[in-house]
């Protein structure tokens, strides 16, 4: 088997993460997974028959050892999925700001942090969610979003912006929705098109990608849709073979955002 592409993985010892990484492996890539929990990660990717990194993407501590680990391997990325994610009960200041670590904060460290070992015309893939729809916010705050020249920095303030009107206590009357992971996957789907643009010059392919409601411990045993199914909507943006770049997408197809 070619392993000679390699796909790192982050949050993937159980759930949709472990099914893309055993997706990917049995499209041949060298698969790197990676967790917080490291006992459940390594005896995940035992499983597989795929390499390990522990990753907490909310330590940037992490995020250096991992990418001082890989350049001493040598090895290169052709495929980053930042699968890693949250959604907590409730709504207040620790769920906005813990939220927005792992979903958002994470996504874009990891990105940052392995991006000099991303092969150019390489692919990264946001796990995102249609729960990221842009019609829970007021239309000051969605042209903000969906401004075609909106900038990393200018994003990273926008998030900021949440974070700091939930604190004060106006983010209703400012326009923002009551709900952390709404406002953490608006933003995945907002990188995915700075990024896109960002990295054209290397050809890098930036897509956001929903995986559907999926019964996982997360998503719960109500969801529609069997981890299979919704690990493939992530493969298949992991694995495009065109230059498709800066969309959202679900199951293959244009998501609504």
């Amino acid at each position: 088997m070619d392993k000679s592409r390699t796909a790192l993985v982050t949050g993937a010892n159980q759930g949709i993460g472990l099914e893309i990484c055993r997706q990917l492996a049995e499209r041949g890539y060298g698969v790197i997974l990676t967790s917080r929990d490291e006992p459940a990660g390594r005896a995940a990717a035992g499983t597989l028959g795929v390499d390990y990194h522990r990753l907490d993407v909310t330590r940037a501590a992490d995020i250096a050892t991992l990418a001082t680990d890989l350049r001493k391997e040598g090895r290169a990325i052709d495929v980053l999925v930042n699968n890693a994610g949250i959604s907590m009960h409730g709504f207040d200041n620790t769920v906005v700001r813990e939220t927005l670590a792992v979903n958002f904060f994470g996504a874009l460290h990891v990105t940052e942090g392995l991006l000099p070992l991303i092969a150019d015309e390489g692919t990264i893939v946001l796990v995102s969610s249609g729960m990221g729809e842009l019609h829970a916010y007021s239309p000051k705050i969605r042209a903000r979003f969906a401004d075609p020249k909106l900038t990393r920095d200018a994003l990273v303030a926008l998030v900021n912006e949440f974070i700091a009107d939930v604190a004060a206590g106006r983010h209703e009357k400012n326009g923002w929705p009551s709900s952390a992971y709404r406002v953490s996957k608006a933003a995945l789907n907002a990188l995915a098109r700075v990024l896109a643009r960002e990295l054209a010059p290397r050809r890098i392919r930036v897509n956001a990608a929903c995986p559907g409601w999926v019964r996982t411990r997360m998503g719960g045993s109500s969801a529609t849709r069997p981890v299979e199914k919704g690990a493939a909507s992530i493969v298949w943006a992991a694995t495009l073979a065109d230059e498709t770049t800066g969309g959202f997408y679900r199951d293959g197809k244009p998501a609504t955002w």
